[in-house]
């Protein structure tokens, strides 16, 4: 009997080692191409300038992340696994919306500085739900011994690229909105102040992280993108703010109308302001290389006729998609590469405060990561999500796990709100997330085969 116990206490053991190694691996793999990126790229050395990254990181927004979406993505999605994977959109938005309570529980505890109480809700509920997830499906998908079984890379990238889109839409939208400079700390210059000269576009002294998930941001700036837009239509301004702010027309054009057409016909008040927001809404800016090659990839994979000529061994042009495979291979070691870029320049000076960074912190890699396990198990017993796919429930789990999106410093620079803060506390969640993810996908692992 003692023998019996010793011997199973033994193979325990083993299977648990065998179980805590294939999970810490593959983020050993990606935190060495980080120290990597973060070598090449510190002041000390200068092995690799910073203009390379910068190149580096058009070259996976624009060429290796949508050749990886679209080969990935078109070959696996049909019109049944859309209906299959809707809970993976649902995911992304109730992670939002608890991140946002969990964002409102900061600012209450943590009391950050007025101006930037919205700055912490979006830093707090808007994970990192593109490249870090791709590129830890990548990583965890290329160990000999994945417990996600065949098709593991096709699977998790299809999982992560469906999620994405609905990420990106919050991001331009609700993300866009929310990081609008406060209205009642806009500095307004009088007339006859010199404006500072800004920079050229092509300025490399530009943090790396501004433009490490979205080059050329400088060329989508708007007339009203770096003032409080929304304040100025919604707010009652004082008459001193009304003199120093430029007015915004919203009533229509009522010139040769009588009294009682103007009531009748005129567009109500409330409605126009909504009008005009949602004018200025940049929502034309979803439409980037990534997110282009996600609506060819649902087009062609969800058409038979089309998805038999470009996907298939003995498809006519399957050497246009095993020529992107190839380009798309570089996509996780560059942004790997570019994050420990980013890391090398180091945090910025930042307001927020020591307190409300920490809070930001624990809430977003240790707290939300916790209320996602339990979220993923409820939908799980409720049967809302693919059978027996343990993939499916590792993307889930992602969302929730992640550091903030690294875009959001690129939205704070583009809306001129909090720029050194998003570059501080990025810097800060990504250095601790190498940690709080390697804690998580430890935890994963030995939680999804009873999910």
């Amino acid at each position: 009997m003692i023998r019996y116990l010793a011997e199973f206490y033994k193979n325990d053991m083993k299977s648990n080692s065998e179980d805590l190694l294939s999970a810490i691996l593959p983020l050993m793999k990606l935190l060495s191409l980080t120290v990597i990126g973060l070598f090449l790229a510190h002041p000390k050395t200068q092995i690799i300038p910073r203009a390379t990254f910068k190149l580096l990181s058009k070259l996976v927004f624009a060429l290796f992340l949508p050749c990886l979406i679209f080969t990935e993505l078109g070959e696996s999605i049909t019109i049944d696994s859309i209906a299959r994977w809707w809970f993976i959109p649902v995911n992304v938005l109730i992670s939002t919306f608890v991140g946002c309570l969990l964002g409102l529980l900061v600012v209450i505890i943590c009391r950050p500085p007025p101006e930037y109480q919205r700055f912490t809700i979006v830093m707090t509920a808007f994970g990192n739900t593109g490249n870090l997830c791709l590129a830890i499906v990548g990583s965890v998908c290329h160990t000999s011994n994945s417990p996600f079984g065949p098709h593991c890379h096709s699977r998790g990238v299809a999982y992560v690229c469906f999620a994405q889109c609905v990420a990106v839409i919050l991001v331009y939208t609700l993300v866009y909105h929310m990081m609008e400079p406060p209205l009642q700390f806009y500095e307004v210059l009088e007339e006859g102040t010199e404006i500072e000269e800004q920079r050229p576009v092509n300025d490399i002294s530009r943090p790396l992280l501004i433009e490490a998930e979205w080059p050329g941001i400088e060329e989508k700036e708007t007339e009203h993108s770096k003032t409080p837009f929304i304040a100025r239509i919604f707010n009652s301004i004082s008459s001193r703010s009304t003199s120093t702010f430029p007015d915004i027309d919203i009533n229509g054009d009522t010139s040769g109308s009588s009294p009682m057409s103007i009531r009748c016909l005129a567009e109500p008040r409330v409605v126009r302001k909504i009008r005009i927001v949602a004018e200025q809404t940049p929502i034309q800016h979803i439409l980037q290389p990534p997110t282009i090659a996600s609506l060819l990839a649902i087009i062609v994979g969800t058409v038979p006729q089309l998805k038999s000529y470009v996907f298939g061994y003995d498809a006519p042009l399957s050497f246009i998609t095993d020529s992107l495979q190839i380009v798309a291979g570089a996509m996780v070691p560059s942004v790997m590469l570019i994050l420990g870029g980013m890391l090398a320049e180091g945090p910025n000076d930042s307001k927020l405060g020591l307190r409300t960074t920490i809070g930001i912190i624990v809430a977003r890699l240790l707290v939300l990561p916790l209320l996602g396990i339990g979220i993923v198990t409820l939908a799980s017993k409720l049967d809302l999500l693919v059978a027996d796919d343990a993939m499916y429930r590792f993307v889930l789990l992602l969302q929730y796990t992640t550091p903030s999106a690294i875009l959001l410093g690129a939205i704070a620079s583009l809306r001129s709100y909090a720029v050194r803060e998003a570059s501080a506390l990025l810097f800060w969640q990504h250095l601790f997330a190498l940690f709080s993810l390697s804690l998580y996908v430890v935890v994963y692992f030995k939680l999804l085969p009873a999910m």
